[in-house]
């Protein structure tokens, strides 16, 4: 009676231990997962319609760029939204035998497909892009980083940009 007790609880062990392995083989070690949403805001609608009217994008183009040390692009990337306006990058932690630092990398959108929304907005740094600071999720191999939403709007909404300078003045930067 003892012997069964002792091989039942054994193979119960030797079960949870594969359900561990399987569930760790899953996860891809010394890749980060970059993870987001594309949606279009249309300011044309009324307000209800502005704040809770806004539609995923397919077909957007996120992009990703690292850089090391000396502020070289170590790596670049991009993935296009499936139908609820979702991207997922994956990025190897290691690119030319260095390892990447996320806080060197960033996220920004490319290009919309949309014929109507189609002007990048820089709400949640869509449009100049966005560094990975803090991940989103760390669960044993898996480090995910959520950026976003980011937002696309029509050309009417898109607000021009007056921080040029005045002609004939050239700017140092």
């Amino acid at each position: 009676m003892e012997m069964a007790k002792v091989s039942l609880i054994g193979a119960l062990m030797f079960m949870i231990w594969i359900n561990d392995m399987t569930e760790a083989s899953k996860v891809e070690p010394g890749v980060l997962h970059l993870a987001g949403k594309v949606l279009c805001q249309d300011c044309t609608e009324g307000w209800k319609q502005w704040a809770e009217g806004v539609r995923p994008i397919k077909g957007c183009k996120v992009s990703v760029t690292c850089m090391d040390d000396r502020s070289r692009v170590a790596y670049y990337g991009s993935d296009l939204t499936n139908d609820a306006g979702e991207f997922e990058i994956l990025v190897n932690k290691h690119v030319n035998h260095k390892e990447l630092k996320p806080q060197n990398c960033f996220v920004r959108l490319v290009s919309s497909p949309d014929p109507v929304c189609n002007i990048a907005t820089d709400f949640s740094g869509g449009r100049t892009g966005v560094k990975l600071t803090q991940p989103s999720i760390m669960y044993r191999n898996l480090v995910k980083y959520a950026v976003g939403p980011f937002y696309y709007t029509t050309p009417m909404c898109d607000e021009p940009d007056t921080s040029a300078e005045p002609e004939g003045k050239e700017s140092n930067y």
